[in-house]
């Protein structure tokens, strides 16, 4: 399904459309140390006579070698010393070593990655290096399915294992490759040298923390991934997400089929700060939707448990900078992944902000669960669906330059055009085409209006009836039926609108499904006779639901 935010040109008559929418501490220096404090080479030279000293405390032999891998000296002078060490001239790992001094020099302790001696009965493999190349080669097209070796890794390498239990030998083999987008993807694989087992294998590319300046949330974290001397806009830590660049092309469709003809071309970086905070620099629009699926990615693992869209534990991607002057944004799932226009500069800016991430990312989680039909009252019910979950997800994120609220795409809207927002949950008639109250014909209206029903519902179930002001924005939310409805709170709406969604509704619940639904959701969650129970029926009462 290929769902995207509609737009026209009129005041905020711009619509989500399904698939659519729219440390450490470093070693000191010379000129930093005070009168006393001991230089990173005494500090080396007496964690090298303490180690001699305390080697059978240590599990250190004369098979073992050991090189200095770094120094930390506090300002009171108490020094650490990390050690790498070799068996019979192989690296070990998990063989790293930490000595820890008294400002005098004296031994306090030592931290180990392993803990006994790290000798193996033979350093002679009896598996050949092929045989754990051609391993390595089977991890990388299984963990990347459709991947395709190319050179860039690293031969087999004969090791010493000692991070996966007793010590043993091994070969340690990174495989590179591409996927099929021609991104860059590695593998590190340990094979037992001695049986051919496969010990253990992981992303062979590393991660860095990183930052970027975006377009609406400011200067933010990214996790990213180091390939060489350069960063991937790719996060290893949620499930290898990444962003890539559509380069202004476009895709060629036949209605709902698509073939595409702009690949996300990776977004690298020498640095790891990303972006400028203006549209000039094509990072910057990258940093505002890898954040945005950071952050979306994050709101529903550590709110509702989920792993991932799919709950599968893995990422998405997004293509920025789609088209030319493209005023709009959607969700394939096809392709699983986001595409984001720039605007076309006068109506609007790049479709990148948080709550347009969050809405778009939340299409693929309704495809996952309820897979709700995107047409009639299903279809409003798909499009309201992304409007509150992206809405919790720009108050979860707690983004002082984009603080919470309960309007849809402010930030892509330019001032100036109408009221500025996409859509408006407290009253969606704002808009001048949404639906505020149910009727037996809001399913003849466009899914993107017929939504408003639902978003008003959320928003008085949240915050409740009547005129107020929350985090500095001004609502006033009417109900349809002229009672008061007081709310229980976004976390509330967020939990009883997630569970009615992935365990209740269906492809074809409709608006009185939907209520169905989330009251048997509050039920689960706080009871039949509980208040949050109450507050659910009042609220779709108040939208003539019920």
């Amino acid at each position: 399904m290929r769902t995207s935010i509609r737009t026209t040109a009129i005041a905020t008559a711009v619509a989500l459309a399904t698939g659519t929418l729219v440390a450490a501490a470093a070693p000191s220096a010379p000129g930093d140390r005070a009168a006393g404090r001991p230089s990173p080479a005494t500090a080396v030279a007496r964690a090298q006579a303490a180690v001699d000293a305390h080697s059978t405390q240590l599990a250190v032999t004369a098979a073992q070698g050991r090189t200095v891998r770094d120094v930390v000296v506090d300002a009171d002078g108490t020094q650490h010393v990390r050690f790498d060490r070799s068996y019979r001239g192989l690296p070990v790992i998990g063989g790293d070593l930490v000595v820890h001094l008294t400002p005098g020099g004296a031994f306090r302790d030592a931290d180990r990655a392993a803990g006994g001696d790290l000798a193996v009965p033979s350093t002679t493999p009896a598996v050949g290096a092929d045989a754990a190349a051609a391993q390595a080669g089977g991890a990388l097209r299984q963990a990347v399915p459709g991947a395709r070796e190319t050179s860039g890794g690293s031969a087999p390498q004969l090791v010493v294992d000692a991070a996966h239990g007793a010590p043993r030998l091994a070969w340690q083999t990174t495989v590179a490759g591409t996927d099929y987008l021609g991104n860059p993807v590695a593998r590190t694989v340990l094979t037992d040298a001695r049986s051919g087992e496969r010990i253990a294998d992981w992303d062979g590319l590393e991660t860095a923390a990183g930052d970027g300046r975006s377009l609406y949330s400011g200067t933010v974290a990214l996790e990213t991934t180091q390939s060489g001397s350069s960063y991937q806009l790719k996060d290893p830590n949620r499930g290898n997400t990444y962003t890539g660049d559509a380069a202004n092309k476009t895709d060629l469709c036949f209605g709902s089929i698509c073939f595409s003809r702009a690949p996300a071309t990776l977004f690298t970086d020498a640095d790891n700060h990303w972006g400028t905070g203006a549209d000039a620099d094509r990072a910057t629009a990258a940093v505002d939707a890898q954040y945005g699926t950071d952050t979306t990615w994050d709101y529903y693992k550590n709110v509702h448990g989920r792993s991932g869209i799919a709950g599968d534990g893995k990422g998405s991607y997004n293509r920025v900078h789609y088209g030319s002057n493209y005023n709009n944004a959607f969700w394939q799932d096809s392709c699983f992944c986001m595409t984001y226009g720039d605007g076309d500069g006068t109506t609007f800016g790049p479709l990148v902000s948080l709550d347009v991430a969050g809405h778009e990312m939340s299409h693929g989680v309704t495809s996952r669960t309820a897979k709700l039909n995107y047409s009639g009252e299903s279809g409003g019910l798909n499009e309201a669906t992304s409007d509150i979950m992206g809405t919790l997800v720009e108050w979860y994120a707690g983004n002082a330059d984009d603080p919470g609220d309960y309007l849809i795409g402010e930030e892509i809207v330019k001032s100036g055009f109408g009221k500025a927002a996409l859509r408006f949950m407290d009253q969606p008639s704002k808009d001048t085409k949404s639906a505020d109250c149910w009727s037996s014909s809001v399913g003849n209206l466009d899914v993107h209006y017929s939504s408003g029903v639902a978003n008003h519902f959320a928003y008085l179930l949240a915050e409740g009836s009547g005129a107020k002001v929350v985090n500095g924005v001004s609502y006033n939310s009417p109900t349809c039926n002229g009672a008061s409805v007081t709310g229980i709170g976004r976390d509330r709406l967020g939990a009883i609108w997630y569970r009615a969604l992935s365990v209740y509704m269906t492809s074809t619940t409709n608006y009185a499904g939907a209520r169905t639904a989330t009251l048997r959701a509050a039920t689960d969650l706080y009871g039949a006779s509980s208040a949050e129970y109450a507050a659910v029926a009042a609220a779709w009462s108040a939208v003539s639901v019920g």
